[in-house]
């Protein structure tokens, strides 16, 4: 716990390119539990806790708060860990957060993602319930709303008990504050003036903020896209977790990752002969597999700027030596000199190998880069 910085957990390759992650009232950075990780393969994925939430100090947020002060709590944290721009997702108060970032921040923010959110929390007589909430909260604590948690978050028979738990572990103060900002939001003036890409999702059985009030981003976010999720109440990241993951590695991929960029990746690398004739070859039976190489493979590792592509052709090549795939040698002996791999370089890599990986397998791996080479004109 720090008293100057919002708790937070980094996962996913420091290179990659940042995701911040927002929990929603009551929770903590728990609530991305089931997604985070996923998400991790292709982003360096920061997920924080709101002040007097799990491991954030509570002398953060002051009462009569507003989003605006936990957004400049975000950029600070941002700010620590040097990160310019990000992309962004948040659930609830954490989606009116990641809005107000990218109506006052647009330079910050490189794409976004609100879940079972609002523009305004108005629960039909305003503010009021929200200030009303407050106060009963400095009076009586949390424990009354941990007893209701799951009617509120979720649909009937499912719960989560480590998020209960967050909820009656919230610091009653922090908790208050964190209404006062609820009660003071309504963004709806400012969407259109969000550039940033933007994916709404709706619980469609949300009581708290129902798809309605998501539709209402999307018609005034321009070019936005809304998604509702069946079978998902107000915290669809831990009740929906495949639908959300897929939503947003579809969004947040964009021109980096998934199949699109994969096959782009692909093409500059292996040429568009080969995946041409791949891809005439592809059948119902082999499709997903394609698909699987293009998003992982191609759109999230050989996109991983952590090693070049020349040292990336040099591992393969070694790679395929070593388990004796011939056919596939030859294609990335072909790869590597579109990589920049000169020949006496592909040598001294087939040498390498013949020191580790034994003189037949150099021989027969001479033999077929001996025959590509040949081809060059």
């Amino acid at each position: 716990m720090t008293d100057t910085l919002l708790h937070h957990r980094g996962e996913g390759p420091a290179s990659a390119p940042p995701l911040l992650l927002g929990p929603s009232l009551g929770t903590s950075y728990a609530l991305w539990d089931r997604v985070a990780p996923e998400l991790a393969v292709s982003h360096r994925v920061i997920r924080w806790d709101l002040p007097g939430h799990g491991g954030s100090s509570p002398d953060l947020i002051r009462p009569g708060a507003t989003v605006a002060d936990l957004a400049g709590l975000v950029l600070a944290l941002a700010d620590a860990l040097g990160l310019e721009r990000f992309a962004y997702a948040g659930v609830s108060l954490g989606g009116a957060v990641g809005l107000h970032l990218a109506v006052h921040h647009p330079g910050r923010v490189s794409s976004l993602a609100v879940l079972c959110s609002s523009a305004h929390f108005d629960t039909g007589n305003g503010s009021k319930a929200w200030e009303e909430r407050a106060a009963r909260v400095r009076a009586e604590g949390v424990e009354w709303l941990a007893a209701n948690a799951d009617s509120r978050w979720f649909t009937p028979g499912f719960t989560v008990p480590g998020l209960v738990e967050d909820q009656r572990r919230a610091d009653p103060e922090a908790y208050a504050a964190c209404c006062e900002a609820l009660a003071a939001c309504d963004l709806r003036a400012e969407l259109p003036r969000i550039t940033a890409p933007t994916l709404l999702l709706a619980g469609r059985e949300d009581p708290a903020t129902p798809p309605a009030h998501l539709r209402e981003i999307a018609d005034a976010v321009p070019g936005a896209a809304l998604l509702e999720l069946p079978g998902a109440s107000h915290l669809a990241p831990a009740e929906r977790p495949e639908a959300v993951l897929t939503a947003l590695r579809g969004h947040f991929d964009g021109e980096r990752g998934g199949a699109r960029r994969g096959m782009a990746v692909r093409r500059e690398v292996l040429g568009d002969a080969h995946v041409d004739r791949a891809q005439e070859r592809q059948t119902a039976f082999t499709a997903r597999f394609q698909d699987f190489i293009s998003r992982y493979a191609w759109g999230e590792i050989w996109t991983d700027p952590t090693l070049s592509r020349r040292e990336r052709s040099m591992v393969t090549l070694t790679a395929l030596v070593a388990h004796g795939h011939h056919e596939e040698l030859a294609m990335h002996v072909r790869a590597a000199r579109r990589n920049g791999l000169t020949p006496e370089e592909i040598g001294a890599v087939l040498l390498q190998v013949g020191v580790y990986c034994g003189v037949p397998a150099a021989n027969s791996a001479f033999a077929v880069a001996q025959r590509v080479l040949a081809e060059e004109p």
